[in-house]
């Protein structure tokens, strides 16, 4: 019998999805050593290295964090700060670790007055915070290291000795964020090599950053902290009227922290606690708990309406609480309350978009991901930024490194629990994730500061909802925002892989899209590691939006 074209057709589309016939366009890596994801192959590499070394899940990360510091340096460094979450598969614990530092005893909202600032700078001096990422390392390294703390750095000296060709996004984000580098002369003389930002596969060095590697690796976090270094960035900040001292560095200590969770749908989902916006991601899940979702798909116009009308919900939540917990009381189990979940939820409309969304009530009670897992299933979900591309500007003399500019994430009216204070950490974007079912453990993150907890929401979704694997999960397209305060509106960037018909109909219920190309960076970069604690085998899964890759451990050497 022969079958209408029509109906043929039909028969195809709803065809169940193959490996052959998918929409994502690279694998999963898997293997039954470690793997290491980053949004450099170098880095990665690194990361593998280390594995294949004996290096546990920790180390391979702490060594792949250095080495992007080197070639993404607008990206992340030793002038920023660090976040991670440990899962320690022989105790089935998870740890989170705040590496966040705090701004410096003499910056105060008085103080700003007084030199004539009104706003919270967004770059310079007066935007810097204590970098907290090499204490963040120390820390880690003392309880999950397995290999010597000066061995994980031989691969970021390297690089930053020897040099490394620049691949395609990178030099992108270097060619339209080298205004920042005129901050500082010094920050031009080492970021602009003869005046402009190096081209695609132009080789890069950075030998001071080298020395400064060296010093860390063979003397140690207090080498940063208490001695040269942290003398060079004293030195540096009063040269520019700025208000760090040595007792701000010295004093500093990266903290652990306790993970808060939900339950969705059978899944724990894990973030971390204020400064942090992990809330927002776990309360826009709370919140799509209590909506199906939709048989269509995750591009579909219901489900992309919810999700993105949820997002509003727990934006305009975060930027009312989130703030350092030592100096504001934030709402978290309030916030993440199923009785609170359901109230937001009845404030969506599913025809039309809400472009003013106020915070509600509960009840009182540019950055660098990278993710790895080694053979015995340890993974390490670990985030470090600078905050913006090349943070403050202002390059620490003689060092090799640009501080970041998280201060400016600090608002200047005392009444808001962010308000900028002395020793205080400021609101931060940056969050690990993870997330697990049974023997699944599934380590993860999408960086790219405010878009964060809605892209870690969409994909604990896509993995959840729609059964996708880690790969497919990251690749699925995307949606975010880039709100400057809580007022989101109906702005919505939103890549063009979504069909025409969805995005018209988007349109119509009142969204105010901006298509972007298919794989936009806008949507963010994202990581994923998964170990099935069952069969022992490790899945990775990295962004095709990044230049990076997922690499296995290599066997050792014969």
């Amino acid at each position: 019998m022969k079958i209408p074209v029509r109906i043929l057709f039909l028969l195809v589309i709803a065809a169940p999805v193959s490996a052959q016939e998918r929409s994502y366009g690279r694998s999963m890596v898997i293997n039954d050593r470690g793997i290491v994801a980053t949004s450099h192959t170098l880095a990665s590499q690194a990361g593998a290295q280390v594995l294949a070394r004996g290096g546990s899940a920790m180390d391979a990360a702490i060594a792949a964090n250095a080495v992007l510091g080197v070639t993404e340096p607008m990206m992340n460094g030793i002038g920023g700060d660090l976040f991670l979450l440990y899962w320690d598969a022989s105790t089935g614990k998870l740890y989170g670790l705040n590496a966040s530092g705090w701004a410096p005893r003499g910056l105060s909202i008085d103080y700003l007055k007084k030199k004539g600032i009104t706003q919270m700078p967004q770059h310079g001096i007066d935007s810097v915070t204590v970098p907290g990422a090499v204490d963040g390392w120390a820390k880690a390294h003392a309880r999950f290291g397995r290999l010597p703390w000066k061995d994980l750095f031989t691969p970021a000296i390297y690089y930053a000795e020897h040099g490394y060709p620049v691949p395609e996004l990178i030099h992108g984000f270097w060619e339209g964020d080298a205004e920042t580098l005129k901050q500082t002369p010094e920050a031009q003389r080492i970021y602009l090599p003869s005046g402009k930002p190096p081209e695609i596969g132009e080789m890069f060095k950075n030998p001071e950053l080298g020395k400064t590697l060296r010093l860390i690796a063979q003397r140690g976090r207090d080498v940063f902290y208490r001695d040269e270094i942290a003398q060079s960035i004293v030195t540096t900040s009063t040269g520019l009227g700025g208000a760090m001292q040595l007792d701000d560095l010295a004093d500093f200590s990266a903290e652990w922290v306790e993970p808060i969770s939900i339950n969705y749908r059978g899944w724990r989902i894990y973030e971390l606690p204020p400064n942090v916006q992990g809330m927002a991601a776990l309360e826009m899940l709370n919140i799509m708990s209590t909506l199906q979702p939709d048989k269509a798909g995750p591009i579909a116009p219901i489900e992309l309406h919810n999700r993105i009308e949820t997002m509003k919900l727990a934006y305009a939540d975060l930027y009312r609480y989130n703030a350092d917990p030592r100096f504001a009381k934030v709402p978290i189990q309030g916030l993440l309350s199923d009785v609170y979940a359901r109230q937001r939820a009845g404030l969506i409309d599913p025809e039309k978009a809400n472009c003013i969304t106020a915070s509600g009530s509960p009840a009182k009670s540019d950055t660098t991901y990278l993710a790895a897992v080694d053979k015995d299933g340890n993974i390490a979900s670990l985030i470090q930024s600078l905050y913006d591309a090349f943070g403050s500007g202002v390059a620490v003399k003689g060092r090799g490194f640009v501080l970041q500019d998280r201060g400016g994430l600090f608002v200047l009216d005392p009444k808001h629990p962010n308000a900028l204070a002395p020793r205080k950490r400021p609101f931060h974007t940056i969050i690990p994730a993870f997330m697990e079912q049974a023997d699944i453990h599934i380590g993860f993150g999408i960086m790219g500061g405010a878009n964060q907890p809605l892209a870690h929401a969409q994909f604990v979704s896509n993995v959840v909802d729609y059964a996708m694997n880690i790969q497919a999960a990251l690749s699925e397209p995307r949606f975010t925002v880039r709100p400057t305060d809580e007022r989101i509106g109906c702005n919505i960037m939103i890549e063009s892989r979504v069909p025409a018909d969805t995005l018209q109909q988007l349109q119509q219920k009142g969204h105010k899209l901006n298509v972007r190309k298919e794989y936009s960076t806008a949507m963010g970069r994202g990581q994923a590691v998964l170990h099935n604690s069952k069969t022992k085998v490790n899945f990775a899964a990295s962004d095709p939006r990044a230049d990076g890759s997922a690499e296995p451990e290599p066997i050792p050497v014969y």
